[in-house]
């Protein structure tokens, strides 16, 4: 089925359940968009200025990134993060609105065909956050290339609240993105892939295999040419409701899935149980069903970080109370609360706040809220009775309506061989953003274990939008010259 869509795609580079800022960007510089320092612009850090200074008529993409990346300091490990958000940002951690330094062309002979497959419209998992939450990252570091957020926001004549914006603002603007960019023939929303494999060339039918070769000529400088190619198999979810199943070829494919898939659940016993969730929109739910209120039992909530502190505010605005567990204390230096500015965080500053002051040991100002620091869950009942253990294995029952357990969440790599497993920096623990992420090559982000198959955003332990853009860059700069595509 659908076997024009396959032949007229063999051979690209493919990226998918990942239409998220990764995807979208990546799409954007492989359409042929090429960035170059823009003349007579000044840039704050003298050595990365004197070296966009050596060839201005060169595009960023055909540089040497790590040349140009080298000696740069940030709130990213990535180099080519770094490079990528200094260029479009210059001074933007130190409170600056220093201009960008990049000039924007559009080289369409330059554009490499590709596919972006997702799940949801373009923008991923931003379509799945309650609308009016908002977000953590300043609301101008949330933009993509050439379409500054702050103006997109003041066309729909509206402000940013304390320099952040609403998740539903966000979801919007990568829509209107891949629109104003033109980039919207290259997305096909409503897919989900089940496998990514390599198989060798000889084993593609003829017919495939004519079609593989008329594109790789057109793309791929014949000794490159690979006996092995990557099939992808998934299905299209039809206006009707039907699967529509593909298979793709494609000699490159990128993982842009982000880790919003997979909740971490704690496993514990019980956790099966219906009234156990790992999701916020759960507490939303049920607050819209009236089936928890102001006269319920407590909702158990599990963890301590910026999830679990937006179902706390969600349900102290609902007078809901809340029991609230995480193992950490709360002066751990690692919580991330510890790492926020109270001015530009205030809500997550006073959950902060009521976690210290309001403690079961210890009654505060703040009614219909306890918190459990260094306590954890031990199990939960058929009778929604939760079994809680502290610091010196002391244990406690107690009675809650519901419990929501909060403590981050895993990629979704199931389409993967061995779930993707073979490819992380510990090849012995599952793929997580935070903890093991995917083992790629820093300067094109393309994975060490497995060549033409690429990286991109928390999959490669790039977590914030202004940072995940660098991989785009790094994997397009990447892409580019393999294509060959008119080279300095």
């Amino acid at each position: 089925k659908n076997c024009s869509i396959c032949r007229s795609i063999n051979s690209s580079p493919l990226f998918f359940s990942g239409n998220g800022p990764s995807g979208i960007c990546l799409s954007y510089l492989l359409s042929g968009y090429t960035p170059y320092f823009k003349r007579y612009s000044l840039h704050p850090h003298p050595i990365l200025q004197r070296k966009l200074e050596e060839a201005p008529e060169v595009s960023v993409l055909d540089q040497d990134l790590e040349y140009l990346s080298e000696g740069l300091e940030g709130r990213s490990h990535s180099p080519v993060a770094l490079l990528f958000d200094t260029l479009q940002r210059p001074d933007t951690d130190f409170g600056g609105t220093a201009e960008s330094v990049l000039s924007w062309w559009h080289e369409p002979d330059r554009a490499i065909p590709h596919l972006v497959l997702g799940r949801n419209a373009p923008g991923g998992a931003w379509h799945s956050i309650e609308g009016s939450m908002v977000t953590l990252s300043k609301g101008e570091w949330m933009g993509l290339p050439d379409l500054p957020f702050k103006e997109w926001l003041k066309q729909k004549r509206r402000g940013l609240r304390n320099n952040r914006a609403t998740a539903e603002d966000i979801a919007q603007y990568y829509q209107d993105y891949v629109m104003k960019k033109g980039l919207q023939k290259n997305f096909r929303c409503g897919t989900v892939v089940t496998s990514v494999r390599k198989v060798s060339a000889e084993s593609i039918s003829n017919h495939t295999q004519k079609d593989l070769q008329e594109d790789s000529d057109s793309l791929w400088s014949s000794n490159e040419k690979s006996t092995e190619v990557f099939q992808v198999d998934g299905f299209f979810k039809t206006m009707e409701g039907d699967k529509e199943l593909f298979s793709i070829y494609a000699e490159n494919v990128v993982l842009a899935t982000g880790t919003y898939d997979n909740p971490t659940w704690l496993g514990v016993k019980g956790e099966n149980l219906s009234y156990v969730y790992h999701q916020l929109s759960a507490l939303e739910e049920a607050v819209k069903n009236n089936s928890v209120g102001i006269m319920s039992d407590p909702v158990l909530i599990v963890g301590a970080g910026l999830t679990a502190a937006d179902a706390i505010l969600f349900a102290h605005h609902c007078n809901i109370p809340v029991i609230h567990v995480f193992r950490r204390r709360v002066t751990d230096p690692g919580l991330i609360f510890n790492q926020l500015p109270k001015t530009m965080y205030p809500e997550y500053h006073k959950v902060h706040q009521m976690m210290k002051e309001q403690t079961a040991a210890c009654a505060g100002p703040y009614e219909c809220y306890i918190s459990l620091p260094e306590h954890h869950v031990l199990s939960f009942g058929k009778d929604k009775k939760c079994i809680l253990q502290d610091k010196n294995g002391c244990q406690k029952a107690y009675k809650i309506s519901m419990a929501l357990v909060l403590t981050g969440s895993n990629p979704n790599l199931s389409f993967l061989p061995n779930s993707g497993v073979d490819l992380a920096i510990d090849s012995d623990q599952p793929v997580s953003s935070k903890r093991n992420p995917i083992d790629v090559d820093p300067f094109t982000y393309e994975c060490t274990q497995e060549k033409g198959l690429y990286a991109l955003g928390p999959l490669a332990g790039d977590n914030f939008v202004r940072f995940v853009q660098g991989g785009a860059l790094a994997a397009a700069s990447s892409l580019v010259k393999k294509a060959n595509k008119n080279p300095p």
